[in-house]
């Protein structure tokens, strides 16, 4: 945040030009899009072609390639995403030109207060989930809702769209506090655990800040906790604002009632302070999707939309991209990848996939970022021993220089049996050498770890 005396409201208005540094990016794109219908000028850069960057000039949005002074024109402000630093070209030409330099998350909260309904789903792990569910439930109420998920819907075939209707849904990360520049109407806080130690000191310093969050919802609006989780409940000890629970093993407002399986997945009614709201059958594992349910649920609810929204949108709600998400089958065994990188997450996963009778379970994992590796160094080893077989690819750097020394070997040199490999080609061919028919195989991370299992299968192919 730089350069900028005034609120980027001030900015959010018809006519002015807004360029987009890392226009291509996952929330970029329909940043871009909801400005542009708004009446602003948008144009861009990004640091490669994609199909997004086509999209966007599809759009009438012109994109550079490439990060240029030359590429801000006569533009009146520009917004960043986390990625960029302040020595880019760009930043650094708009500093200099006195150009405003705002952040995406500041973007974003301009345009909620726009919309009668912000719904912000927020924590440490399970949002996008979440946030996607809400998505289905909200379609099916036919409420035409704005939606920004971290990851790809195959509803939406996006990870976004911009609707005309009153409700502007939104993943709503911690990181940075970027979630402290929205304008929630109802706030949602699935957990709250101990990560991004390079940005937060420490758990309290991480409820201190989803407090904030919870403390921006108006009078009006609905603060929506997890009764089951202590961080989230630690997190609105003492707020004023009246807060609306869910939840399984703790007294709820929102909780679910004759539980029982179909095909090992969840089947349900959901029960509002005692009455019956909405019967559910999931299509996904997991007692964790029952909580992500339950929160989609009580947002609708607070919302006012009926149970039968909640029934048809969680009943077409098949996962999101990377969220236990199939990718084929590999000489008789299934594959399937997954964004866990926490491992709250990774426990949530495997032993749900421990659960689903398959002859083995073969996972491979990249740890994401050299300090959540460090702070969790043990938890990471006794979770990944849930696995028959631990293949380790090596530490997905994300932002970070690896000032630690630390490394996947050395969680390696921790787990039983456990393979190490220094890169994604070593992951992919130590899967092909191990797979057998019946096993389920588990890609697991948030990096790149993925294109291990696209490279399997194409062998297979």
């Amino acid at each position: 945040m730089m350069n900028n005396p005034l609120p980027i409201r001030e900015f959010i208005v018809p006519g002015k030009r807004a360029h987009l540094v890392g226009i291509g990016g996952v929330s970029m794109c329909p940043l871009a899009e909801v400005l542009k219908g708004m009446g602003l000028e948008v144009q861009g850069s990004d640091m490669n072609e994609s199909e997004t960057v086509a999209h966007l000039r599809a759009l009438g949005i012109p994109v550079s390639i490439g990060h240029n002074a030359d590429n801000l024109g006569d533009c009146d402000l520009v917004i960043r995403t986390a990625a960029v630093h302040d020595g880019n070209p760009e930043i650094a030409g708009a500093v200099a030109r006195g150009i405003p330099v705002y952040e995406r998350a500041q973007a974003w909260g301009a345009i909620m207060q726009r919309y009668p309904n912000a719904l912000c789903v927020s924590g440490t792990h399970g949002k996008t989930t979440t946030t996607s569910m809400c998505t289905h439930i909200f379609m099916a109420a036919e409420a035409d809702p704005t939606v920004m998920i971290g990851g790809t819907l195959p509803l939406l075939h996006s990870g976004y769209r911009v609707g005309q209707g009153d409700t502007i849904i939104l993943e709503s990360c911690e990181y940075c506090n970027s979630f402290l520049s929205f304008f929630p109407t109802v706030a949602v806080i699935l957990n709250v655990e101990a990560d991004h130690l390079d940005f937060f000191k420490d758990l309290q310093d991480i409820e201190r800040s989803f407090h904030k969050f919870a403390d921006l919802v108006p009078s009006r609006g609905s603060v929506i906790v997890n009764a089951d989780n202590p961080g989230a409940m630690e997190s609105v000890a003492g707020l004023k604002h009246p807060i609306f629970t869910f939840g399984l093993e703790n007294p709820a407002d929102c909780t679910a009632a004759n539980l029982t399986e179909e095909d090992g997945r969840p089947v349900f009614d959901i029960m509002i302070h005692g009455k019956f709201y909405a019967h559910v059958k999931l299509h996904v594992y997991g007692r964790h999707n029952v909580l992500d349910a339950l929160a989609a649920a009580s947002a609708a609810y607070a919302l006012d939309l009926p149970g039968k929204a909640v029934e048809d949108g969680l009943a077409s709600f098949a996962g999101a991209g990377r969220r236990f998400e199939h990718k084929g089958t590999f000489r008789g065994a299934e594959v399937y990848d997954d964004y866990a990188h926490h491992p709250d997450e990774i426990h949530a996963l495997l032993t749900t996939a421990r659960g689903l009778g398959y002859k083995r379970l073969v996972v491979a994992f990249q740890p994401h970022t050299y300090t959540r590796t460090v702070a969790f160094f043990d938890r990471f080893v006794e979770e990944l021993k849930l696995a028959d077989v631990a293949i380790l690819a090596e530490i997905f750097a994300a932002r970070e220089q690896n000032t630690m020394g630390i490394s996947s070997a050395d969680l390696c040199r921790n787990i039983p049996g456990a393979v190490y490999c220094s890169t994604l080609d070593k992951v992919t061919e130590a899967l092909r050498k191990t797979v057998q028919p019946g096993d389920l195989v588990l890609t697991v991370g948030a990096g790149d770890i993925y294109r291990a299992s696209e490279k399997l299968l194409e062998t297979e192919a």
